[in-house]
């Protein structure tokens, strides 16, 4: 299926590690040209030589920061033109529980996860009503549908996300724009496919050892863990215009986690 996304503008949030990445090449195949907007200099060059030259441009953005994320909508508007789409793709956790995490877990996550979806949508969306034109596909998670165990206040990030994807998206349907989220289960990184800034470079890593990720994935009724590759056709296909007539909805790609 041609899903028409040649030539579009795209701009992927937290685009150089781990889902970001396969979500940026998976545009850049589509013939796509990609904003990397990310923290991670090093990683998203990294990204930007996995691709035809051109296809995608690493842009250094703090989605924590309005400025930040202010000046990278204007790059892309300026060097390309206009803004087709945006992947809220940036997110941040450590596992542990509510009663252990230190504050200073709780502000990050809802920096980056909550505060990072709110700068960009608001960045983008007067450039999209402009135009009439628009699809923000946000990745939410399946902690935000159901509330995970060690990941409270996550949980309460991504159901954020959800719900305002949801109110928003009831406010610009009249001109022409689609918000929907895609929930991915476990997708653990790795080392050849995540920078030092991400998360998966972290202790968090180390935690799921490939015990810990078997007992996980006995817990998926398609008994495996998902790969970043099995979430991107989902969000390829919310951002084209044969998803035109869906909005404010949120599609959980999780191997069955999650039956709702």
């Amino acid at each position: 299926m041609d899903l028409g996304l040649g030539g579009r503008v795209v701009i992927v949030t937290g685009g150089a590690s781990n889902l970001g990445r396969a979500i940026t090449l998976g545009f850049a195949a589509e013939g796509a040209r990609v904003v990397i907007a990310d923290v991670d200099d090093a990683q998203a060059r990294k990204v930007e030589h996995e691709a035809p030259s051109g296809t995608i441009v690493a842009r250094h953005t703090d989605v924590t920061d309005w400025e930040s994320v202010s000046s990278t909508v204007q790059f892309a508007r300026t060097s390309m033109g206009r803004i087709d789409v945006l992947v809220n793709c940036a997110g941040w956790t450590v596992d542990r529980l509510f009663t252990d995490k230190p504050r200073a877990e709780w502000e990050r996550e809802i920096a980056i996860d909550t505060w990072g979806f709110i700068n960009c949508v608001r960045a983008v969306l007067d450039p999209m009503m402009e135009r009439g034109y628009g699809r923000i596909v946000s990745i939410g998670s399946d902690a935000g549908r159901i509330g995970e165990w060690r990941e409270a206040v996550y949980s309460g990030t991504k159901a954020s996300v959800i719900a305002m994807s949801k109110a928003i998206a009831r406010e610009v349907g009249k001109h022409g724009i689609t918000l929907n989220v895609v929930c991915p289960g476990l997708i653990p990184g790795s080392p050849e496919t995540s920078g030092d800034e991400s998360m998966w470079s972290s202790d968090q890593a180390a935690v799921f050892t490939p015990e810990v990720r078997e007992k996980a994935a006995r817990a998926y009724p398609l008994r495996r863990l998902g790969t970043p590759e099995d979430v991107v056709p989902a969000v390829l296909l919310l951002a084209s215009d044969r998803a035109s007539y869906i909005t404010g909805q949120t599609l959980s790609v999780s191997g069955g986690y999650t039956m709702i």
